[in-house]
């Protein structure tokens, strides 16, 4: 996370403001002190990229898990 004063901030926001908009953080200081983070807002995903992954399963066990053991048999 890049950090900068509340002056750097306030006398280069475009450049700090390019950085968030790529994907980073900034935090702010004041004083020493940590005053705000500036975040990059989370992009609307597809509906069907929100879903959970569920794991297929046959017979109580994931199929990526047979998968894995059929493999060292085969070795």
């Amino acid at each position: 996370m890049k950090q900068a004063t509340f002056s750097e901030l306030r006398n280069h926001a475009k450049q700090y403001f390019d950085i968030v908009e790529a994907g980073e953080s900034v935090r702010i200081v004041r004083n020493g002190k940590p005053i705000a983070d500036i975040v990059p807002i989370a992009q609307d995903l597809p509906s069907w990229k929100r879903r959970s992954v569920q794991p297929l399963v046959l017979d109580g066990v994931a199929l990526s898990q047979m998968i894995l053991e059929e493999r060292e048999m085969e070795d």
